[in-house]
């Protein structure tokens, strides 16, 4: 009993070792919800350290946008968003280098007028001087609404 005892007592170490984030994945993990408040308040100085000088952020539409271009938008209040909701977050790192893949819902108001909007997202951050700083964002239409959206 002592032995089947034990025995359970490894696999589940060795189980919770192999979900638990690592270091990295943690501060990444950090970095995106930070550039989600950021974007949420609209703060230039937020959207600026998140943001690396040499972003591609590109929007479902097509829209390629630099970092200028990115910081301006939503500090200028030209996009406004009420609300982000990220579900389904992945975190993969290699090296330098992170990619994160997850859902985003958000209610909109650009321009005065409310909206909804509910894509993937694709976002590719890097570690410069200790900071992981966000250098590609790709977003995309579901081709099949989330529950969250519906």
């Amino acid at each position: 009993m002592k032995k089947m005892f034990l025995l359970l007592s490894v696999i589940c170490v060795f189980a919770t070792a192999t979900y638990a984030q690592s270091k990295s994945e943690k501060e990444v993990a950090d970095a995106v919800e930070f550039m989600r408040k950021a974007m949420i308040s609209g703060n230039k100085a937020d959207l600026e350290k998140v943001a690396c000088e040499k972003l591609s952020y590109g929007h479902s539409s097509g829209k390629i946008q630099n970092a200028d271009e990115f910081v301006e938008t939503i500090a200028s209040k030209q996009s406004v968003f009420v609300t982000i909701e990220l579900s389904n977050q992945t975190i993969k790192i290699v090296d330098n280098t992170a990619i994160v893949r997850h859902i985003l819902t958000a209610q909109t108001n650009d321009g005065g007028k409310p909206g909804n909007v509910n894509l993937g997202i694709m976002l590719v951050f890097v570690k410069e001087h200790g900071n992981w700083k966000l250098v590609g964002r790709q977003a995309y239409k579901l081709l099949v609404p989330t529950p969250a959206a519906q």
